[in-house]
């Protein structure tokens, strides 16, 4: 039987150019915007994604935005490789970060059509072997888990045949991708850990107490942000609007030069994203909605930055996007109206116990 799980590649390696100096500052610049600096595990798994794709030409969609529309697998095992060079390990103190001898970083690649999760031992790590087999034991319940709630979703699945799904040429819908995003949150992990998001939202770990400068914060602003205002806006258009911004039926689609699809045997180019990705059969899978973006910051840092990115700002001053700012209590205590000003959103969600409000 053939496996269900995306082919790995050979190991990338990192070939020249980088000095020690730059090697220690990139490392820095990645550990700080993942707000990743202390009290790190001995074993950090660094994890990229992407689909398994057997019949679906917008294979792209279903791959990392971030990563041009290809999985995150060479993203993460440079990273991880990277992270563990002496090199820049020994110049992390410099930037005012200190890693324990012990703190080793492992790529992976989830497999998101399939929820199994492949670790790549680029780097021999021979003391964290017992360290590695309990992850690799732990993310293979957590998959068990994801499968079983995502079945109960997908039109005639079950836990045990998700996989097969993502290998039949005649499965019009293997998985929903990112139907059903509705907020982007930057804020501590303990702000989301007891809420139930329902596997709607994009979580972002951000402590802004430990950003001088709100670098960080002006990172998140202008790059995932913004990368998941395209994909929430690729749902939305192909959600209210199939026949404009749609892709058609995937059932009659035809590849053009490697560029795009029509449908049938001729017409325009279809921009979106194809009615079985949005639509069950029966009703939408979608919900369309702007994306909500809730940020734990102060109002003045955030509008700072939108003040000097007005591409970003025109986001929000739009509508295209909803911006809230939450307290240290985790509650949505300001909703930005525009013009850089903000309203009390007195009654705001709690994120701590309940899912966050989505604004249409």
């Amino acid at each position: 039987m053939p496996s269900t799980d995306l082919p790995p590649d050979p190991a990338p390696r990192i070939e020249g150019g980088l000095s020690a100096e730059a090697k220690a500052a990139t490392g820095a610049t990645v550990l700080k915007a993942m707000s990743m600096t202390t009290k790190l595990a001995r074993l950090v798994l660094l994890l990229g994604h992407g689909g398994q794709v057997t019949n679906n030409p917008h294979e792209s969609a279903y791959h990392c935005g971030a990563c041009a529309g290809q999985t995150g697998e060479v993203s993460a095992r440079l990273l991880a490789q990277l992270l563990n060079d002496p090199e820049t390990r020994a110049g992390l103190p410099a930037h005012g970060i200190e890693l324990a001898e012990d703190t080793v970083f492992l790529a992976g690649l989830h497999d998101t059509t399939t929820d199994r999760i492949a670790l790549f031992r680029d780097d021999a790590a021979p003391a964290h072997a017992a360290d590695i087999a309990q992850a690799e034991d732990w993310l293979a319940r957590a998959g068990g888990l994801a499968r079983s709630e995502r079945a109960l979703r997908l039109p005639g699945a079950t836990a045990n045949s998700i996989g097969q799904r993502a290998l039949n040429w005649a499965e019009v819908r293997p998985e929903w991708g990112l139907a059903g995003c509705a907020a982007f949150i930057a804020a501590p992990r303990p702000a989301t850990a007891h809420a139930d998001l329902a596997g709607r939202a994009f979580l972002h770990n951000y402590d802004w107490k430990a950003d001088a400068g709100f670098g960080t914060l002006e990172l998140i602003l202008t790059a995932p942000v913004v990368v998941a205002s395209w994909i929430s806006l690729q749902y939305y258009g192909s959600s209210v609007a199939p026949d404009v911004f749609g892709g058609g039926n995937k059932l009659i689609h035809n590849v053009v030069g490697g560029i795009g699809v029509v449908q049938g045997n001729g017409g325009t180019l279809r921009p979106g994203l194809p009615w079985q990705t949005v639509h069950d059969g029966a009703q939408l899978a979608h919900e369309p909605l702007r994306l909500s973006v809730l940020v734990e910051a102060p109002r003045e840092a955030i509008a700072d930055i939108l003040d000097r990115h007005p591409h970003v700002r025109a986001l929000f001053d739009n509508r295209w996007l909803h911006l809230f700012a939450l307290d240290d209590e985790g509650r949505m205590a300001w909703r930005y109206g525009g013009g850089l000003r903000w309203e009390s959103n007195v009654g705001g969600a709690d994120l701590a116990r309940a899912r966050p409000q989505v604004p249409a």
